[in-house]
């Protein structure tokens, strides 16, 4: 996800080759920030969508297992369902990714949203939950008890 001149880009693609492997121009200065933003709007709201759909799964009696493998076969296919959807199952709920982190990057989305004039209301709901579990883990670690 880069962004700048095409010839920096070029002169600089074999270094970003030694760092990754899918290296990708996107156009002009920022735009590779923008595209790093969509990257985390569409992860944020995926994960959110999986760990809805298995619940509702798991509480209407359906193996969530198996609904999660019919999933994997069709359109709603991907990789947060195949990984953290996995994670899920398995009631493996290890951080891989920082809450606060998720936050900064959603903030920057609306952010970006509201500079451009554009309505973000899925990506404010998602930071909605995000807050939530921060605000609730912050209130387990001061209990008093």
């Amino acid at each position: 996800m880069v962004g700048g001149k095409e010839t920096v880009f070029s002169a600089m693609q074999p270094y970003l080759e030694l760092m990754g492997k899918n290296i990708v121009h996107i156009g002009n200065n920022g735009d590779g920030q923008v595209c790093k933003i969509a990257n985390q709007i569409v992860v944020a709201l995926t994960l959110a969508g999986v760990s809805e759909a298995l619940v509702l799964a798991s509480k209407a009696g359906a193996d969530p297992a198996k609904v999660r493998q019919a999933l994997l076969g069709g359109f709603a296919q991907s990789k947060i369902l195949e990984v953290h959807g996995e994670r899920m199952l398995k009631r493996t709920f290890a951080p891989g990714f920082r809450v606060r982190l998720h936050q900064k990057d959603l903030n920057i989305a609306l952010q970006t949203g509201r500079e451009l004039g554009v309505s973000l209301p899925n990506t404010a709901l998602v930071q909605e939950l995000l807050s939530a579990v921060s605000a609730d883990a912050a209130q387990t670690l001061i209990a008093p008890y």
